[in-house]
């Protein structure tokens, strides 16, 4: 995830609920465990050919990362209420729309809790810029990777 050091970053409270449990987990329950690993295996002797310790290290220094990660985040983050008007499309809009003749539903959340596979687009993303303001029966033509698609938002909820 990359993270401009000026830039807001929005999040809805579900997102912003999901990063402090993520945090909680990792200070409070994998920092604690992963320091025993290393601790457990350090008493089983030379360092340099053993496995365990060195994977816990790794591990370690990914959740390290990733406490360090959240932090930032945390201290750069908008929560976004839920939308009330159903007639634009804002951050924390779902949203139906048609393109030819499939139907998909998106969620607009902020960055860091996009989730593509699950309908939850990035409102930095080339769909969620291409969305956002625009109202209920509206077309819409987005460039994306692919090329032009275009949409019709049927229904905003």
């Amino acid at each position: 995830m990359q993270i401009n050091n000026h830039d807001t970053i929005y999040i809805t409270s579900q997102g912003l609920k999901k990063l402090q449990e993520e945090l909680a987990d990792l200070t409070q329950n994998k920092r604690p465990a992963i320091t025993q690993r290393i601790k457990d295996a350090k008493e089983l002797g030379d360092l340099s050919e053993n496995a365990e310790y060195i994977t816990a290290r790794e591990e370690q220094a990914f959740f390290e990362g990733r406490i360090m990660e959240i932090q930032d985040v945390l201290k750069k983050i908008q929560v976004v209420a839920a939308p009330r008007s159903k007639q634009i499309v804002k951050i924390g809009s779902r949203l139906k729309v048609k393109s030819k003749a499939k139907i998909f539903e998106y969620t607009i959340v902020g960055s860091t809790e996009a989730n593509p596979a699950k309908g939850e687009i990035s409102n930095e993303s080339p769909l969620g810029r291409g969305f956002l303001g625009k109202k209920k029966g509206e077309a819409v033509e987005i460039s994306v990777p692919a090329g032009k698609m275009k949409f019709k938002i049927m229904e905003i909820f």
